[in-house]
């Protein structure tokens, strides 16, 4: 058995701060987001995703995800986190850090779902629909994907960081979700601007700062990967940026600081599943390529008539399977996962099983996650009286408001 690693345990613990603190984060980028009347609600949806999401973990998720089982489920060994101590090792880490690592990641799937449903649905709706969905949709895929036998990991789809079993996971949920629950009333007619940029900047910052726990604590080492996969997430958030305001400014004439914000977003989400199967050049692509990408296709729920509230849609869903298919186009052997990709030498051989990998992922994730909405729906109610919604959700939820306008 591998001992332990101190160096690597100190960057896996840091990395997983890192990455917990991007749910508080991410509650700030949603609220500010949102109108005056919805703001605590939308807070509130991400921090009580943190409890909820860490019960179901420790009692299932976990051991679903990554213990042995078969290619699609892992079997109910660690139930409760039963034959884990701290001695017990993952690689060079404790088994106990790389648990509490990769809750941080299904804490945060599922609080980005919530920016789908802002100002419609009821909490405690959505205190149910968390913990369920963590174990039936998040561990299922985690497992598929990064488990010890999972059917796409032993398939070769590649997922570096979560551009899979978060982005896309967390994307097409939100489609999902946001179809059966309906649009806001007002969607497509009134004005539903954010009503705090500088919140919404502060949660990109956050988030960004995050991200390198995210991507580059996922090498599970102090090395020289770690470092690659660094600069690969700086690069590609930079880029992301960039290509975002260059659409805004040739399309609408000025760069605007939400643009700068989703740009950012949409950079780090493509380059999660890429970051360590590309090198510098290829995040640069990744993140300029998904900036511009993601920036038009935010404006289809307009299209297509689904209330997307906060781009769940065409941020993450859009970048991520974005982000897993660039993988088989940029991958180079030079970088840490050593896999060509088809502009690398490659041909198709990658490309189409991060396409397999892709629409599974998205075709499961919509379709249980539409079925639990429907459950929910149907039984103890998803959404909000019309007149609650009208007066705002943050009195109807929770009796309070987050600015005193007397």
């Amino acid at each position: 058995m591998q001992g332990i690693d101190p160096a690597a345990t100190a960057w896996l613990l840091a990395s997983t701060a890192l990455v917990l603190l991007m749910t508080p984060g991410l509650a700030i980028f949603y609220g500010g987001m949102v109108r005056t009347t919805g703001v605590l609600n939308m807070i509130m949806m991400s921090f009580i995703s943190i409890p909820l999401v860490t019960v179901a973990w420790l009692l299932l998720g976990y051991t679903l995800a990554f213990s042995e089982g078969d290619g699609f489920l892992g079997n109910l060994e660690h139930f409760g986190m039963l034959g884990i101590s701290p001695s017990t090792t993952h690689g060079a880490v404790p088994e106990l850090l790389f648990a509490t690592f990769q809750l941080t990641f299904a804490i945060i799937t599922a609080a980005l779902i919530s920016g789908a449903i802002a100002d419609r649905a009821k909490f405690s709706a959505w205190m149910v629909f968390v913990p369920v969905w963590a174990i039936v949709v998040y561990s299922v895929i985690a497992h598929w994907v990064w488990g010890p036998d999972g059917w796409l990991a032993k398939m070769g789809a590649l997922d570096y960081a979560g551009g899979l079993v978060v982005e896309t996971v967390s994307g097409a949920s939100a489609l999902a979700l946001a179809l059966v629950l309906g649009p806001r009333i007002g969607f497509k007619q009134d004005a539903m601007r954010p009503h705090n940029l500088p919140f919404v900047l502060l949660g990109v910052g956050l988030l960004w700062f995050g991200w390198f726990g995210f991507n580059a604590g996922s090498a599970l080492a102090a090395n020289g990967t770690a470092a690659a996969i660094f600069l690969n997430t700086l690069v590609a958030g930079c880029l992301g940026m960039l290509g975002w305001l260059t659409v805004e400014q040739i399309r609408d004439g000025k760069p605007t600081t939400f643009g700068a914000a989703s740009g950012v977003v949409a950079g780090l989400v493509a380059i999660t599943p890429s970051c360590g199967t590309v090198n510098t050049l290829g995040a640069v692509v990744v993140g300029l390529a998904a900036g511009v990408a993601c920036s038009f296709a935010i404006g289809a729920k307009f299209r297509f008539g689904y209330d997307d509230s906060l781009d769940v849609v065409g941020v993450h869903l859009v970048g991520g399977l974005f982000g897993t298919l660039m993988v088989g186009l940029v991958a180079t052997k030079e970088a840490p996962a050593a896999v060509a990709g088809l502009f690398y030498g490659g041909g198709f051989d990658q490309l189409w099983r991060q396409a397999v990998g892709a629409f599974a992922v998205l075709g499961y994730s919509a379709v249980v996650t539409a079925i639990l909405a429907l459950i929910v729906k149907y039984t103890i109610g998803l959404r909000l009286d019309r007149e609650d919604e009208a007066t705002g959700i943050d009195e109807a939820e929770h009796a309070e408001t987050a600015y005193e306008f007397a």
